[in-house]
C-alpha cells in the first residue's frame, strides 16, 4: 500500500514556491533534516555551509510558527514529518557558440515543502530525558571549569603573593647589608677627621714658634 499523498499529509506545512535552485540541490538538505525534531533540525542547518540551508531553515521556522499560532502546538514537541522539493518552473536561455550555434542553458526553481507534526508521547519521553541528561551534563562541565579556573586564579594569586614577599625580604636584607656598610665605615671617618684636625693644631704650633723665633 503507497503511502499517503503529497497534500494529504497530516502536520502544519509552509511552502516555498518558484525559488530559483533547482530541486536536486534542495533535496540534499531537505534529507538532512527530515524525521529529525525541530531543535536538531535547526542545528543541522546552522551548521551546513550550503545555500539551501539557509532557504530551508526559513521554510522550517515558518512552518513551527504556523504550528504554534494556528494550531496552538508547542514548538519543543514538534519534529519535520515531511520534507521535500518539487521542480518548478525552467526559463530556458542560450549562450553563443561556434559556428552560429547556441548552448542550452536551464534556468531551474523548486517548490520547497517543510511539514511539522507532534512528536508521539513514547519518542517525545525519550527527546526530554535525552534533552535533561544533556542539560545535567552541561552544567557538570560549566561547574568543573569553573572550579577548574578558580583553582588556577588560587594558584596564580599564591605564586604572586610568594614572589611580592620574596621581594620584601631581598629589599630588607639589602637595607640591612647597607646599613653595615654604613656604620663600618663611619669609625674610619671620623678618625681621619681627628687626625686632619691634630695635624693642622700642630702645623699651628709650629708657625708660632717660628715667629717667635724670628723675633
Amino acid at each position: 500500500m503507497s503511502g499517503p499523498k503529497t497534500n494529504e499529509r497530516p502536520g502544519t506545512r509552509a511552502v516555498l514556491r518558484g525559488y530559483h535552485m533547482s530541486a536536486s540541490k534542495a533535496r540534499v538538505v531537505l534529507d538532512l533534516v527530515r524525521g529529525q525534531d525541530v531543535t536538531t533540525a535547526r542545528e543541522i542547518l546552522a551548521l551546513t555551509s550550503r545555500e539551501a540551508a539557509d532557504v530551508v531553515g526559513k521554510v522550517l521556522a515558518s512552518a513551527v510558527a504556523n504550528a504554534v499560532n494556528n494550531d496552538g502546538q508547542s514548538a519543543d514537541e514538534l519534529y519535520v514529518s515531511a520534507a521535500f522539493a518539487d521542480e518548478g518552473t525552467t526559463m530556458k536561455r542560450f549562450s553563443p557558440r561556434a559556428r552560429g550555434r547556441a548552448g542550452k542553458i536551464r534556468k531551474r526553481s523548486c517548490h520547497i515543502t517543510v511539514i511539522v507534526s507532534r512528536l508521539d508521547d513514547e519518542r517525545l519521553e525519550v527527546l526530554r530525558a535525552s534533552r535533561s541528561a544533556q542539560a545535567t551534563a552541561s552544567r557538570s562541565r560549566r561547574v568543573a571549569s569553573s572550579r577548574r579556573r578558580a583553582d588556577q586564579q588560587a594558584s596564580l594569586n599564591k605564586r604572586v603573593a610568594e614572589a611580592g614577599a620574596e621581594a620584601e625580604r631581598e629589599a630588607e636584607r639589602e637595607a640591612a647589608s647597607s646599613a653595615e656598610v654604613t656604620e663600618a665605615e663611619t669609625p674610619e671617618a671620623v678618625g681621619v677627621d681627628e687626625t686632619a684636625e691634630a695635624a693642622g693644631v700642630d702645623e699651628t704650633a709650629e708657625v708660632v714658634e717660628n715667629e717667635e723665633t724670628e723675633k
